[in-house]
């Protein structure tokens, strides 16, 4: 299993929407938490393009796709772009064995 770095880029003029849908979207991202898929997630900072991160365990960059594609603020249209890129961590507590004894 690999580890992907999933970014979403909301949609323009959307923040009234995703507070609606917003329970429902933390209830699908606990649910992936639960399971081991999503390793941590959140909104960008309030200076940033609003969007949020996402570190999934996938088996490849589709599979960490298609883990989000049902993510309610998908559906609901609230994400103008998803990107991932797979990330190799090499330090910290997503490192198997980290720390070394």
């Amino acid at each position: 299993m690999a580890v992907f770095v999933v970014t979403y880029r909301y949609t323009e003029g959307s923040a009234d929407a995703r507070a609606a849908v917003r329970p429902t979207h933390r209830e699908f991202t606990g649910a992936l938490a639960a399971s081991g898929q999503n390793l941590a997630s959140g909104p960008l900072g309030e200076d940033e393009i609003p969007g949020a991160l996402f570190l999934v365990a996938a088996d490849s960059k589709d599979a960490a796709l298609a883990l989000l594609a049902d993510d309610p603020f998908q559906i609901e249209g609230l994400v103008a772009e998803v990107t991932a890129t797979e990330w190799k961590p090499v330090t910290g507590p997503l490192v198997p064995g980290f720390p070394a004894s």
